[in-house]
């Protein structure tokens, strides 16, 4: 599980097939260890190799179609974000690392000191968000400023617009969305009849 306070930018040095999958080595100076999760613009993996300054993680052909890692090459920048701890301070918001969609950047809109980031999604996930609600754009936690029928905007401040792979976005870049994970919970209960006391399954 992680907060959705990226860390540092990784950036990827090399990309081999295996199978239908892909192995990436990613410079990264992020403290884990083998065996460890490890989210990558957002997807949660498995650090599968260490180096001094470099990891390797393995995507299967599930996670390159459902997120932007099969878009990644050589010299890609990537938010990189460790597990939390149990300890660790949660400045975000509770994110799996498991993505829901891949949305694409419609506009970017700078002004004196933030910038306003507009991002459509496909339609069917409309009912995850909120305004002033959290959702999880490439692994950073964000908040909805405006909602629209197809499309959010983020306002992004100048931290996290140096910190992260924002500073990249352009009109058309793709990124992977990861919705809040309560709200899927909430939905899984009302449609079971639980929050209505009508469900037809019994709980002991």
């Amino acid at each position: 599980m992680f907060t959705g306070i990226v860390k540092e930018i990784g950036t990827v040095k090399s990309v081999r097939r295996h199978g239908d999958g892909r192995i990436f080595e990613i410079a990264a100076n992020t403290g884990v260890d083998i065996d460890n999760s490890i989210a990558v613009n957002g997807t949660c993996l498995t650090v599968t190799s260490r180096r001094s300054k470099s990891f390797t993680t393995e995507a299967m052909r599930e996670t390159l179609l459902k997120t932007t890692l099969s878009f990644l090459k050589i010299g890609s920048p990537v938010n990189v974000e460790r597990a939390i701890s149990l300890k660790d301070l949660l400045g975000g918001h509770l994110v799996l690392g498991h993505v829901d969609t891949v949305g694409r950047v419609k506009r970017v809109t700078k002004f004196e000191s933030s910038w306003l980031v507009s991002i459509s999604f496909p339609a069917k996930f409309r009912k995850y968000l909120i305004p002033v609600g959290s959702v999880a754009v490439d692994g950073v936690s964000v908040t909805v400023a405006r909602l629209h029928g197809d499309s959010f905007e983020v306002a992004v401040i100048p931290y996290t617009m140096e910190h992260t792979i924002f500073q990249w976005y352009r009109a058309g870049t793709n990124v992977n969305l990861e919705f809040d994970v309560l709200g899927k919970y909430v939905e899984q209960l009302l449609s079971n009849g639980f929050l209505s006391g009508q469900s037809s399954a019994s709980i002991r």
